[in-house]
């Protein structure tokens, strides 16, 4: 069967069986779902409670809103497109899909690459940390975490920069008519593959890296004070940095969710062009799906290592949210 069965060069559509079909939309949706309702979770957490209002958590607030919207608006569509192997929304809104997707998932590695900057000076630098990462510095860094990606995402693919020079071989080798396809040419997929993934992920790895190796010096030499009358002071300066600690190892969770996610989808972005684009279409389809999964994963994170989110989502699922004056309620911010 063809996409659009009255038009030459139409698009093939899928030929799985219904069962097949119909367990690929149960899985979808079951992750669309949960990213959406796990990302809303965050959201509705750090901007209801009141103690939550700190740099860190506007940053996971602003990275949380990014996924949020990757699997509200993005993912539904990549749903169908991918099911039934067509495109049934049009040329113009196919260009705004990608656009928008190249965006979101951009921004989460700004996002990311942020606050692993946030978690360096919150551990290594702690008594100037608040002087250099303050409610303003916090602001343009998630302002630029968006309008840079946005101008990335859509210049790209509304001024074609994607495919300059290679229009040919895409109307030769990939394009069928009722079809949304994500193509890039050998410059493009090294470049976009380098700004969106491979530089701010290596410069995350450094990051934390040596946030690991100065946490660990820390908690040495706490363990190393002996003098009695220091004891009481290195108690209170142990329970900040653990707090510390358990942040970056969270966020540093995250990162290592993001890279495992997103890693070989970008691997196939930069290497297929070079291949004359032989990767199957399908496993491309495959891995655009496991890195969305990282956006499923990251409510989860801090469900696993946050008391504070898992209270906060007992509330939000009781409605007690809605309750007078609970966003002063303690969240054992442990």
């Amino acid at each position: 069967m063809l996409c659009c069965e009255s038009i030459n060069g139409s698009c093939i559509k899928s030929s799985w069986s219904i069962s097949v079909r119909i367990s690929m939309y149960i899985f979808m949706l079951c992750v669309i779902l949960l990213t959406v309702a796990g990302n809303l979770t965050v959201i509705i957490s750090v901007a209801h409670f009141k103690q939550l209002h700190t740099p860190t958590n506007f940053l996971i607030l602003s990275m949380a809103t990014v996924d949020f919207l990757l699997g509200f608006f993005v993912m539904p569509y990549s749903m169908v497109r991918s099911v039934e192997n067509c495109w049934y929304f049009g040329d113009f809104f196919c260009k705004i899909h990608t656009s928008v997707d190249i965006m979101l998932s951009t921004a989460s590695i700004f996002h990311l690459s942020f606050i692993s900057i946030d978690r360096y000076y919150a551990v290594c630098d702690p008594l100037r940390y608040k002087a250099k990462i303050n409610t303003c510095v916090v602001s343009v860094m998630i302002f630029i975490s968006w309008i840079f990606p946005a101008m990335f995402g859509f210049g790209l693919v509304f001024f074609q920069l994607n495919m300059l020079g290679t229009e040919d071989t895409f109307y030769k080798l990939i394009y069928c008519v009722g079809g949304c396809f994500v193509f890039f040419n050998e410059t493009s997929g090294v470049v976009s593959s380098m700004v969106s993934f491979y530089i701010p992920g290596f410069i995350m790895l450094c990051v934390y890296g040596k946030i690991y190796i100065i946490a660990k010096r820390q908690a040495s030499s706490i363990k190393a004070a002996v003098n009695q009358m220091q004891i009481r002071f290195e108690a209170q300066h142990h329970i900040s940095h653990s707090r510390e600690r358990k942040a970056a190892k969270t966020l540093g969770t995250v990162v290592g969710v993001f890279l495992i996610c997103w890693f070989p989808f970008f691997f196939c972005t930069v290497t297929d062009p070079f291949m004359n684009y032989t990767i199957p279409p399908l496993l491309i389809d495959a891995m655009v799906w496991f890195g969305y999964l990282n956006s499923t994963f990251n409510p989860m994170v801090y469900a696993y290592f946050y008391l504070w989110f898992r209270r906060a989502l007992k509330m939000i699922l009781l409605g007690k949210v809605f309750q007078q004056d609970l966003s002063r309620t303690q969240l054992f911010l442990e």
